[in-house]
């Protein structure tokens, strides 16, 4: 029996050998198609090869797709468990033709595939054209033989595809196998056509039009196939089964949910393993590229599809986490395929268990409430809408995942009365918010919240993707278009550009939409609506237009590198300053990064030295940087660092860097750095390239704050640097490093210098006049003097009163700003006379006030040098009345 791996290798193998070049599934999460939440088909990574957008080395291409179904118009998670066919995640087989070959090779390529590589019985398969498709029906006829009665014309649009509204459109063919007589139903385009006897197993879409908004439609220049086979379906029928969940992979799946909840596969609880087994394959898929649970946009929907499979779980019986067990035997089954699985097995496994342990803890009460409700109800009665409100708001339980318990029990929610308790709440939340201080005219983008949602961020692991103008607003105010010359807040539903928090600034780039260009010159967020700061450069852009977002790459690398170093400063700090080292503020911008920690005192040279070259260490150790999504208590407990400012919600992103064996850090002890950050980072450590810190200055009290460069700009930092110390080597006509001596041998004999000047100064400046007068019996030199300053006049007064013996000294210094006075008095005439009272009197005279010291000397600072006669006098005064 072929398995499904052997089936997709088949299946690419042909393709391949006809020409076409195996292409890569792309990720879970489309970056070029910003209407779909998840990647639902095939073609979706070939959109804009279809339209002409893009251009690739091939022209033929085949894939084996992953999709998920769980969300918006694509979504089949309620029929899951319940029905053969329905899943969350499946694989689109198919193959894609861009101009190169059209009906006439598809059909054929089909049949040869299903008839000799898979070999179907011809005789029970039967296909549908769209019934003006004359060409196809002749292809069919040529190729497969088949008569009228089997080629089966159908006017609807189920056998005509479009793209959208507008643009790329063309009828399809789609081909059935008949399981027989024994199943329920009938052909397609019957009255019966919903049973099982006849199931789709292939669709071929010939895109050979383009339909305008006036409904017209025109021949395409470049006519282009597209189809689409799941793998499930295919692998069903071939297996010789009618159930896709009695395929191998499904089956393997089942059995090993029901090993770990120990009970059978097809027991009581098979419904259950089939919804566990399907959810598996897409939650893990999902993690895999880069979706978390959360509360909004595809978080949210994951965490539904997480949610739904661990109730299950529990209702098969599995009395400890289950989902994280089985990631083990997905990756057995799916990994030699999928890569991503094995690199994010642990990441899987972890995300599961920390979500799987925060439900099951309301999960036992949500249950009881809910039976409680239910036991109130008439036969076949309605849950009250407030009821399943109280589960959703109290006990986290989903709106869906209540309608799930009650589908079982054939009962209902009061939709109305949800929808209505959930508008009450949001009143609540909006009236609080209205009175938090924000400004005013920020109403507007709690508005836009309510409407459109949170804006949802891809920019992880993209710094390009496409997202649908939702709002423009200026002044406050949506608006409904805007032109070259304007600005504007641009909103999207979903954004590679990074909204400033956490101490990163905003990204910057640009914004392309059909008819417009605007410069994104920052990205902040207001209540989980991301506000991109537009200036439009060329034409206009409108809401509802499909935009191209591109992230300045320059900027952004400089930026991750400047945030990752931060994790890495934190800790070097850490481990050379104590634990008392906290964050208390940062910034990561482009050219720099500054980080303020909470430190009494100066970092030394050393220390200082010391870290740096820790940092440095790490970053040449290249190690990658990881994060993981989990609860906020159990990262603590991993030792993650909590960044100052920032509030956690029931999920923290983790970010560890750097190994260091022995060092206790993390549970396997390795890890150096793990914090808890929503920020962007580089993939290695090595990508920072360099770090260099500028120094250590206080910030506030208690706190100290260092400013570094990474990359290119320690680099420039580092050659400007030897460039001084080389000038100064050629000016001192010394090796570089003889440089610090000969400094220091300059600084001393600058500073003998200066000591002789400043004496010379003040004898000159003495020397003008220096005689001492009689005044009250006592010798006084009073004086006006200048070249010297303020500080001068302390040592000249103290020698004047050793020369004098026993007298008075004051000193007025006209220093070519404001006056300074100094008095002294001996320390035996100091009963009679104060020299704080000479300098008193002094300083009034010329226009001053204060001045103190000791009676045996003071000084003092006036403000009109003119009046300095005026002052003698007045000290004149004070000594004569003594």
């Amino acid at each position: 029996m072929a398995s499904l791996n052997d089936i997709r290798s088949t299946f690419l193998d042909y393709f391949a050998g006809q020409g076409h070049a195996v292409v890569d599934s792309s990720p879970l999460v489309p970056r070029n198609d910003p209407t779909l939440m998840f990647t639902n088909s095939g073609m979706v990574q070939f959109k804009n090869v279809f339209t002409g957008v893009e251009h690739r080395d091939y022209n033929r291409a085949t894939t084996s797709q992953k999709c998920v179904r769980a969300g918006g118009k694509h979504n089949d998670l309620d029929n899951v468990g319940y029905t053969a066919r329905h899943h969350t995640f499946f694989e689109m087989l198919g193959n894609f033709s861009f101009g190169d070959y059209f009906k006439a090779e598809a059909i054929p390529f089909a049949w040869e595939l299903l008839t000799r590589e898979f070999d179907i019985p011809a005789d029970r398969m039967l296909v549908t054209i769209y019934h003006t498709d004359d060409e196809a029906a002749a292809i069919w006829k040529k190729v497969a033989g088949l008569p009228d009665e089997r080629i089966i014309r159908i006017a609807s649009d189920d056998n005509f595809w479009r793209m959208g509204p507008t643009g790329p459109c063309g009828p399809c063919t789609e081909i059935f196998f008949d399981h027989g007589e024994g199943i329920p139903g009938g052909p397609p385009g019957s009255p019966e056509e919903d049973g099982d006897r006849f199931i789709e197993i292939w669709n071929l879409v010939f895109m050979q039009n383009e339909q305008f908004a006036d409904g017209t439609m025109m021949p395409l220049d470049m006519q282009s196939i597209d189809t689409g086979m799941g793998l499930e379906r295919i692998g069903a029928l071939l297996q010789g089964k009618h159930d896709n969940y009695d395929t191998d992979v499904m089956r393997a799946l089942i059995e090993a949910s029901a090993d770990a909840s120990g009970t059978e596969p097809d027991g009581p609880a098979r419904m259950h393993h089939r919804v566990i087994a399907d959810h598996l394959r897409s939650t893990a898929f999902l993690i895999a590229d880069g979706v978390m649970p959360s509360n909004e946009g595809r978080g949210y929907v994951l965490r539904r599809i997480m949610r739904r499979a661990m109730r299950h779980a529990h209702q098969a019986g599995a009395a400890e986490p289950l989902m994280h067990r089985l990631v083990p035997a997905l990756v057995r089954q799916m990994g030699a395929h999928y890569g991503e699985l094995v690199r994010a097995k642990t990441l899987i496994e972890e995300t599961l268990r920390g979500e799987e342990e925060r439900f099951r803890s309301t999960l036992d009460r949500g249950l009881r409430l809910l039976e409680d409700e239910v036991a109130k109800l008439p036969g076949g009665g309605t849950l009250p809408g407030a009821a399943a409100f109280k589960l959703y708001d109290t006990y986290g339980f989903p709106l869906d995942l209540t309608q799930d318990a009650l589908r079982e029990k054939g009962l209902r929610v009061d939709q109305d009365g949800f929808d209505a308790a959930m508008a009450e709440q949001k009143a609540r939340a909006r009236a609080a918010w209205s009175g938090s201080g924000e400004q005013a005219d920020a109403a507007i983008w709690f508005d836009l919240a309510e409407e459109h949602g949170a804006t949802e961020f891809v920019g992880y692991d993209t710094e390009r993707a496409e997202g649908q103008v939702l709002a423009l607003v200026r002044d406050g105010a949506a608006v409904e278009t805007a032109k070259a010359g304007e600005s504007v807040a641009l909103v999207v539903n979903q954004t590679p550009f990074y909204a400033e928090a956490g101490g990163q600034v905003g990204d910057t780039g640009v914004v392309k939409t059909a008819t417009g260009r605007a410069r994104i010159t920052d990205t902040k967020k207001a209540v989980g609506v991301f506000l991109h700061q537009a200036e439009i450069e060329e034409g206009t852009i409108t809401p509802g237009q499909t935009a191209e977002l591109v992230v300045d790459h320059g900027r952004r690398t400089a930026i991750r590198a400047n945030h990752s170093a931060t994790h890495l400063l934190h800790e070097a700090l850490r481990e050379a300053l104590g634990d008392h080292v906290a964050q208390r503020g940062s910034l990561n911008a482009p050219d720099r990064l500054r980080f303020d920690f909470s430190h009494g005192q100066a970092v030394s040279a050393e220390d200082l030295a010391r870290i740096e070259a820790e940092v440095n260490g790490f970053i040449r150790q290249n190690a990658p940087v990881s994060t993981r999504i989990m609860a906020p208590d159990d990262a603590r407990a991993l030792g993650a660092q909590a960044l100052f400012g920032e509030k956690y919600g029931d999920e923290v992103r983790v970010v560890s860097m750097g190994t260091q064996s022995g060092s206790g850090k993390g549970s396997d002890g390795e890890t150096y750095s793990i914090e808890l950050c929503g920020g962007t980072h580089v993939a290695r450590t090595g990508e920072i390239g360099a770090f260099v810190t500028l120094g250590d200055q206080a910030s506030s009290a208690g706190v100290r704050r260092i400013e570094a460069l990474t990359g290119q700009a320690a680099m420039d930092h580092l050659r400007a640097q030897d460039r001084r110390v080389s000038e100064l080597a050629n000016l001192f006509k010394a090796q570089p490093e003889e440089v610090p001596e000969r400094v220091r041998a300059l600084m001393d004999e600058r500073r003998k210098l200066q000591a002789e000047i400043a004496q010379l100064r003040r004898d000159a400046a003495m020397g003008e006049g220096a005689d001492a007068s009689d005044i009250n019996g006592m010798k006084s030199v009073l004086q006006v003097i200048s070249g010297v300053s303020g500080k001068d006049l302390g040592p000249m007064v103290d020698a004047q009163k050793q020369k004098l013996g026993s007298g008075i000294v004051v000193l007025i210094a006209d220093t070519g700003a404001k006056p300074a006075v100094a008095a002294g008095v001996t320390k035996d005439l100091s009963g009679r006379v104060s020299a704080v009272d000479l300098v008193k009197a002094a300083v009034e005279a010329l226009g001053g006030r204060g001045g103190g010291g000791r009676p045996e000397m003071a000084q003092g600072g006036g403000a009109d040098i003119a009046q300095a006669e005026a002052a003698l006098d007045a000290v004149r005064g004070v000594i004569a009345a003594a």
